[in-house]
Order: structure tokens, then sequence, then C-alpha cells
């Protein structure tokens, strides 16, 4: 379990950006023997064989061939994206003698926690080359940058009791000192890119601190983006050892409500089912099962009452099965059934998710996938502290859980 979790963590660390996730699954599945997959050309699919596709570099889909004649797929959603500050298409402005860059939350993020951490930026670029050529470029500046400065309580005698944010103001980046800054040629450099022209770039802000135990005994991990990166990491390594047949959809804009071409809301998941399929789309769906995975909220010790107290998971309990009368989550008594029998079989507590009756309860990808491709699902996820914070807390043990039930669930 151990080994587990620091290679979760090892994962996470590498993956400020959802490209950059992508990219580290694409090198562990060609390493297990999978094959990249074009969505421009015909494929020809082979027994026993591995395969994966992106769509954006920031969704991928990989499955193992072919699908169960009895059981279809068992097929892992999670999402690449996490809430964070995403840089303006022009971001550079000048105030107090610094240099600082604008930013976007992007999701909902917890902003508070920004403060005065030392931040980096990572991304994608697009950019010509020397001779012209459009080109595109994932860098990592992978030190401090910038930072988002906190104004001092001498100035803010309230801060502690009635202090609000403002998200135009308040919490851009300073970088430097000076009245010029030449933002181009800086992404350029650092890029290592010479003689070319910056057309294009998608760039966020992160926090530099590594992924990290924590705890008298180590208990817990906490880092930035365990929602939900620890999910699609947990997805990978099911479906590159699963004995049955098991397909995984990481998909990009969760946070953002998933209706783009990369989203769980577009058609990426079911283009590729479809070319698998064939004519027997629908029969596939119907024996198929999907297990959406996207972080739970724990109980918070120091605010119990924001809990449905009978349905409150804990840290180190097991994974949560996520229930919503009102299908924010897609949860049946028959997928909850199956996912519990396989967990109680291996020896795997789980537990139940309930949002208070008072309070608002968000959703998952979920409801989505399975409204667009009318398969049965299941919503479970990781007890997690501090979701959307800059940097969350989860126990060491339920990851490892999590993973054990996905790679024997098919056989139930």
């Amino acid at each position: 379990m151990r080994e587990f979790n620091e290679e979760l963590m090892n994962f996470i660390d590498a993956s400020p950006t959802p490209f950059h996730a992508v990219a580290m699954m694409e090198k562990s599945l060609e390493a297990k023997g999978f094959k990249k997959l074009d969505e421009y050309e015909k494929w020809e699919l082979q027994d026993g064989g591995g395969y994966y596709v992106t769509r954006n570099d920031s969704s991928l889909i990989a499955f193992t061939y072919p699908p169960s004649a009895e059981k279809g797929y068992t097929i892992i959603g999670a999402h690449t994206d996490s809430p964070h500050l995403r840089l303006k298409p022009n971001p550079v402005t000048q105030s107090a003698g610094t240099i600082r860059l604008g930013v976007e939350p992007y999701g909902g993020v917890l902003l508070n926690p920004w403060f005065d951490r030392d931040l980096s930026l990572a991304g994608r670029i697009v950019y010509l080359n020397g001779a012209g050529e459009r080109r595109e470029k994932l860098i990592d500046f992978k030190r401090p940058i910038g930072v988002v400065s906190s104004l001092a309580i001498h100035l803010d005698r309230d801060a502690n009791s009635s202090r609000s944010i403002n998200a135009q103001t308040d919490i851009v980046p300073l970088i430097g000192c000076g009245e010029a800054f030449d933002f181009e040629s800086w992404i350029l450099e650092e890029a290592g890119i010479r003689g070319g022209k910056l057309l294009a770039h998608e760039l966020s802000f992160y926090d530099v601190q590594k992924s990290s135990f924590l705890g008298v005994k180590e208990e817990f991990i906490t880092s930035a983006r365990l929602d939900n990166l620890l999910s699609c990491f947990v997805a990978l390594r099911a479906v590159m050892e699963s004995q049955t047949p098991m397909m995984i959809s990481c998909m990009d804009h969760e946070e953002v409500g998933s209706d783009s071409h990369v989203g769980a809301g577009g058609t990426f998941l079911e283009e590729v089912l479809r070319r698998i399929a064939g004519d027997d789309f629908s029969l596939l769906m119907r024996r198929s099962l999907m297990v959406s995975c996207d972080n739970a909220h724990a109980l918070h010790p120091n605010f119990p009452a924001k809990h449905e107290s009978e349905h409150a998971p804990l840290l180190n309990r097991g994974v949560a099965v996520k229930i919503n009368a009102n299908q924010r989550y897609a949860t049946s008594a028959r997928t909850m059934g199956r996912f519990v029998q396989c967990a109680e079989a291996i020896n795997t507590p789980t537990q139940t998710f309930v949002t208070r009756s008072d309070m608002g309860c968000g959703s998952t990808i979920g409801p989505i996938t399975s409204t667009r491709l009318g398969v049965e699902t299941i919503d479970v996820g990781v007890p997690t502290l501090a979701m959307h914070s800059i940097r969350e807390l989860s126990g060491t043990e339920d990851a490892y859980g999590l993973f054990r039930i996905l790679v024997q669930i098919g056989e139930y």
C-alpha cells in the first residue's frame, strides 16, 4: 500500500495540468504494452490487446479488447482537471513597482489558501517555429516564480472575521519588479524555443510544494489536485492490472460543467465505444457498468454540523458510495449492491455519502455519462478534506482500497 501511495504522489507531482496528467498516463500505458490509437484513422483492434486514445491532449480513454460478451466493460470514469488559477490571454500588469500576471479562477476554486504560497506555472503553448510552422509544446517552470501576497492584518483588522476576496483585484500573482516585461519572449525562452512567435497559451499557476505523507503514523496524504488525479491514477492502475475487460475514461473540464468536446458531456467516450461495438453498441451499454470515481467529502472534525450525521464518510474507513435522490449522483440500489458485494468479498470496507437535505449537492461525470450512454452507473469516491483547496487531504488506505475493488468488480 505504501508503494502504491508513493507512486500516486509521484504521479500528482508530475501532473500540474491535465496535459501533463495525460502525458504521464500515456507513458505508463506504453510501458505496459498499450498501443496508441488515432481518432483520424480506422482502427484495427486485436483480441487480447490494450489500447488508448487521447483528445486535445487533456482527455484520455484506455481499454482492453474485446469487451466481455456477458458483462461488457467495467468503465471507470474520472476527470483530469482541478480548480486553479488560469493565466489570462494578455496577463501582464504593473502595480506598485511590481510585475503581475492576471488570472481567472478555473472551476470552484477555494481562493483563501492560494495566498502566500510559492507558485509555479505550467501548461501548453502554441507557437510558430523559426520556419513558420505551427507547433505545440508542454511547459513546466518547476520552480517558484510567483506569489499572491496577503494584506497585513495591520491594514485590515477585520481579516479574521469578515474579509472577502475579490477574484479580479485581490488574487493577482506578482512575479517580479520593473516597469517593462516581455511576456512572449520569457515564455518562449523557458520553453527552449528560439526565433519563434507565441500564438496562444493555456497556462496555470500551481503550488510547488510536493505531495507528502502526514500524521503521527503517516495516516494521511496531503497534496494538490487529489480531486481528481487520485481517481485518474487508481483508474490507470486498474486498467493495467485487471484480468477482466475494462475501460477508463479520464476527461477534462469536469470542474466547469463537462460541456466541451473533451468533457464528459461531449462525444469522446460514446464515439470510442461505438467504434468498438459497431452495431452492438446498445447491447454493450446494457451489459456494461460505469463506475464514476470522484472524491467525496469526508466528515470534517471541526465542522461536523456541515454533514449528514448517518452518511458522513471517515478518513481511512473505506471508499464512499455517493447517493442522491435527485440524481446528482447516478448510484442505484442495483449498482451499489454489485459494488458492495465485491468489496465485502475482498474484505475492503465501504461507506455511504449523502449530502444534508438542507444543503445543495454537487455532481459528477456519473449522471452526465449515464444519461448520454444509457449505461448503469455508480458514483464513488475517496473521502477527502479541504476539497478544491490548493492543498487537499485524504487517508492512506482509501485509494488503495478503491483500486482493489475496481480490479475485481468485473467478476461480479
